[in-house]
C-alpha cells in the first residue's frame, strides 16, 4: 500500500522525506519533484530497484533510466571522464535542467540496463529532492508516468498513472515548467545536444563554444551527396546513448559543490566565444574549354572547438555528491 506525503507541511514533509529514504534503502519506488517533472526513482545501485521502476513504466532493459545526484561530488564518483567541457557545464548549469552523458566509471557494482558504459546525471535545482538525495545518495530516476503517456507536474497524476506500484509520493505541489532538461553527450570529443531543452542553445554554446546538433551530421551529409548527384539529400541519424531517455525528467542546474546545500557563485575571466561555423556549398563546376576537367566540390571545413575558458571559483563551501527525466 502507497502513501502519499503532504510536503507542504512541515511536519508531513519531515514524515515523507524519512519514510522516503527507509523505502529507497529498501530497494522500494519512491516518486519525488524536480525543477521540471515528477519522476519516479529508486536506489542507484539496487538491480531489484531498477527493475521494477521499468517495470513500473512499462519500459525495458534496452531504455535505462538516468541518474539523479545531490551534489557534485556525488556525481563525478558515478563519471569516468567528464571530457573538455563537462566541469565548465556543471559550474554554470547545476543544480539545474542540465543532463550529461558521461562514460560510466567501469569500477562501479550496478546494473542500470544496456548502457553501453554510459550513464545521464543531473543535479536538479529543487530543495525537496536535493534534500532526499542526499539522505540516499544516487538514484535512478525516470518520469513518474507509464511509458508514452504525459509525464506527472503533480504528485497526483503521478499516482493516478503508477498506483501501488510507488511505496511512496512526496507531494511538493505542481513540479517545475513541465520542460524537459537539456541533454548533452560528452562522450565524444566534441560535445553534442541531443535534445534541445530547459537551457537555452545560445547559453551552452556560449560554455562549449562549439556544439554539435543533429542538423549538423544533415548538412554534412548532404554536401557529399551533391557531389555526385543534385537530388540525393544524405541525412545521418544521431543514435541516443542508452542511459538516455527522452521522456526522462529534466532538470535544472544551480551549482552546489557541498551538502551542506550552499549555492557557490563562479566567475568566468571571460566569455567563451562562439566557434564560426565555415562552410562552402558543394557545388559541380565545369571549367573552361581549354583543359576539359570537372571540379569536385568544395569541402567542408570545420573548426576545431575552443579551448574551455576555466572559471576561477571563489570561496567554496566544503565538497557535495544525479537517470529517465527527473
Amino acid at each position: 500500500m502507497s502513501r502519499r506525503y503532504d510536503c507542504s507541511e512541515p511536519m508531513e514533509r519531515t514524515r515523507g522525506i524519512a519514510e522516503a529514504v527507509s523505502a529507497v534503502r529498501r530497494g522500494e519506488l519512491v516518486v519525488l519533484p524536480t525543477d521540471t517533472v515528477y519522476g519516479i526513482g529508486c536506489d542507484a545501485f539496487t538491480p531489484s530497484g531498477v527493475t521494477a521502476l521499468l517495470d513500473a513504466k512499462g519500459r525495458g532493459r534496452e531504455m535505462p533510466p538516468p541518474v539523479l545526484v545531490g551534489s557534485v561530488r556525488a556525481a563525478t564518483a558515478l563519471i569516468d571522464d567528464l571530457g573538455t567541457y563537462g566541469q565548465d557545464l556543471i559550474d554554470e548549469f547545476w543544480p539545474g535542467a542540465l543532463t550529461l552523458v558521461c562514460r560510466a566509471n567501469p569500477n562501479l557494482a550496478w546494473d542500470l540496463g544496456d548502457t553501453k558504459g554510459t550513464v545521464a546525471v543531473r543535479m536538479p535545482m529543487d530543495q525537496l529532492a536535493l534534500e532526499l538525495l542526499r539522505e540516499t545518495g544516487p538514484m535512478a530516476v525516470s518520469s513518474a508516468n507509464l511509458s508514452g503517456a504525459e509525464a506527472a507536474r503533480t504528485a497526483e497524476n503521478a499516482e493516478k498513472q503508477l498506483g501501488d506500484a510507488v511505496a511512496v509520493y512526496l507531494d511538493a505541489g505542481p513540479s517545475g515548467e513541465g520542460e524537459p532538461s537539456s541533454i548533452i553527450d560528452l562522450t565524444g570529443p566534441v560535445p553534442r545536444l541531443l535534445r534541445a531543452g530547459a537551457i537555452p542553445e545560445d547559453r551552452l554554446r556560449g560554455v562549449c563554444g562549439v556544439l554539435l546538433v543533429d542538423d549538423d551530421d544533415d548538412d554534412e551529409d548532404k554536401e557529399e551527396n551533391d557531389v555526385t548527384s543534385d537530388a540525393a539529400v544524405g541525412e545521418d541519424t544521431l543514435a541516443e546513448p542508452p542511459s538516455l531517455r527522452k521522456d526522462d525528467v529534466g532538470e535544472a542546474p544551480d551549482l552546489r559543490k557541498d551538502d551542506a546545500g550552499e549555492a557557490l557563485d563562479l566567475r568566468k575571466d571571460g566569455e567563451a566565444g562562439s566557434a564560426p561555423s565555415l562552410r562552402k556549398d558543394a557545388a559541380d563546376e565545369k571549367s573552361n574549354d581549354q583543359d576539359g576537367s570537372d571540379l569536385g566540390a568544395g569541402e567542408t571545413d570545420r573548426p576545431g572547438p575552443e579551448p574551455s575558458l576555466r572559471k576561477e571559483p571563489g570561496d567554496e563551501p566544503p565538497g557535495a555528491a544525479d537517470p529517465d527525466k527527473a
